[in-house]
């Protein structure tokens, strides 16, 4: 894998040459087309991945509801960390909205790396949890204006 492309993501961002040396070989590039799904919600969560180019919709089906959109990953971006986290299956879903490239690595490797290597493990936690704690405020906000619009919409009824 070419180092030079993948170094201005911010998940490799301040990383020294030796980490980001660790980390490559654990990382291979996929391309989709606008329209793919990735994951589905419940099925196995075997890879986090960065988003290089292009942008994907993060989706969610609760029990009792239709898909909600929840949140855009654009270039930079991380998503699938059900993986990393050790989780037997993604807690919601992926799709292409354009055109994508990005980079994956298996959960189990990425956890393995992050015990044989605890310093780079640590930034490694510290990134993923600063990414997980964004999304989920982000995820709260978008659910509230939803169910505030459903009551609306029924008390209109």
């Amino acid at each position: 894998m070419d180092l030079e492309k993948y170094t201005h993501l911010a998940f490799f961002s301040g990383l020294s040459i030796a980490d980001i040396q660790l980390l490559v070989p654990l990382f291979a590039p996929q391309t989709w087309v606008a329209g793919t799904v990735v994951f589905e919600q419940g099925d196995c969560a075997e890879y986090l991945y960065l988003v290089v180019s292009g942008e994907l919709t993060i989706r969610y089906k609760p029990d009792d509801g239709p898909i909600m959109n929840l949140t855009r990953i654009q270039p930079g971006g991380i998503f699938g960390w059900s993986a990393a986290m050790g989780n037997p299956t993604y807690t919601s879903g992926a799709v292409c909205r354009l055109d994508s490239e990005v980079l994956r690595i298996r959960g189990a490797d990425l956890r393995m790396l992050c015990g044989k290597h605890l310093e780079l493990g640590k930034v490694i936690l510290d990134r993923l949890s600063a990414i997980i704690a964004e999304r989920q405020r982000g995820q709260q906000s978008r659910v509230n204006t939803m169910l505030t619009n459903g009551m609306r919409q029924q008390s209109e009824n």
